[in-house]
């Protein structure tokens, strides 16, 4: 097994949780955004979730979301919460106490400076994942397929744990991982074969690329 955590994000049928769990991801993810072409009904999800054993997280992936949306996602059986929009530190630690999983939080990365944006989740979050940017014109706030200059991690230290996404694919995970030193890697369009489409060979291969580095 790799020493490395792995994430598949944006899963949506039994086929492609299977290929991760076989390749030996350690987190799969479920997307609860209706503009993601990745997204996922509470009870698709459910269906899901009931195939992922206990010793790999199901992370439910929002953006700003409202009380009942998080409820129905604990529901349908994600065992930690992904917060990808513009949640406050107050709002993440509100939901940390309310629904008491673990909460991811999402840090849009452009410049230097933006990394520092995690300091301000100390003690309401559990987990800060560094992603891509977005442009403000795009409708999603991930998932784009873009990555951000890697070397703005390279001897930066997080404030807690965290992981790495954005733009990663095969061929350029080993390179990311050895910039960033990052412990997890999270992948969603870098292993489709079209927006929404996950691969399950190119899940294998990117799985394969994590544990080799």
């Amino acid at each position: 097994m790799s020493r490395l955590a792995t994430k598949i994000c944006g899963l949506s049928t039994p086929e492609t949780i299977d290929a991760a769990l076989k390749a030996g991801a350690t987190h799969v993810g479920f997307i609860f955004f209706p503009k993601s072409p990745r997204h996922v009904t509470f009870e698709q999800a459910a269906g899901l979730a009931a195939r992922v054993p206990r010793h790999v997280t199901a992370v439910g992936v929002m953006v700003d979301p409202d009380n009942e949306v998080v409820d129905q996602a604990v529901h349908a059986g994600v065992s930690a919460i992904q917060l990808h929009g513009k949640e406050t530190p107050v709002r993440v630690a509100a939901i940390r106490a309310r629904f008491g999983l673990p909460i991811w939080k999402a840090i849009s990365v452009k410049t230097r400076a933006d990394l520092d944006e995690g300091q301000h989740y100390v003690g309401a979050a559990d987990f800060l994942l560094y992603d891509a940017k977005t442009p403000d014109s795009a409708s999603l706030p991930g998932g784009m397929g873009l990555r951000f200059d890697w070397s703005l991690l390279s001897g930066f230290q997080p404030p807690m744990s965290w992981g790495l996404s954005g733009g990663l694919d095969l061929d350029s995970v080993a390179e990311a991982i050895a910039i960033t030193g990052a412990p997890l890697v999270d992948v969603s369009s870098g292993v489709e074969s079209a927006p929404g489409i996950k691969d399950v060979d190119k899940i294998a291969a990117f799985c394969k690329a994590v544990s080799q580095s």
